[in-house]
């Protein structure tokens, strides 16, 4: 599992405004592939995406293919998570070695 920061750069304003479009297409399509499973915007850094069901090449490779990314707009730290306690709403985001 992996956490995806995308932190707002000094470019912010002026560019993101022209690439969002682009920015929530990028993340419906890791919705729609399985491999995003909860979005959305942290109060003044940017925003986080919690992954699952894809290696760190293929989240670098997907993150590196994000609008915001490609024209300055976030920068991306890419944090690896091996849940092992979670609430039993969550429960299913531990893999069953980890339990």
């Amino acid at each position: 599992m992996f956490i995806i920061i995308l932190r707002l750069t000094k470019n912010k304003g002026h560019l993101a405004e022209g690439h969002f479009t682009e920015h929530k297409a990028w993340l419906s399509q890791g919705f729609e592939d399985g491999v995003f499973d909860l979005a959305g915007r942290l109060a003044d850094v940017g925003g986080a995406i919690l992954t699952q069901n894809a290696t760190r090449d293929e989240i670098e490779a997907r993150v590196a293919r994000d609008p915001f990314v490609i024209h300055g707009v976030a920068q991306p730290e890419i944090l690896e998570m091996s849940p092992s306690v979670a609430s039993d709403a969550m429960r299913h985001l531990i893999p069953q070695g980890n339990q």
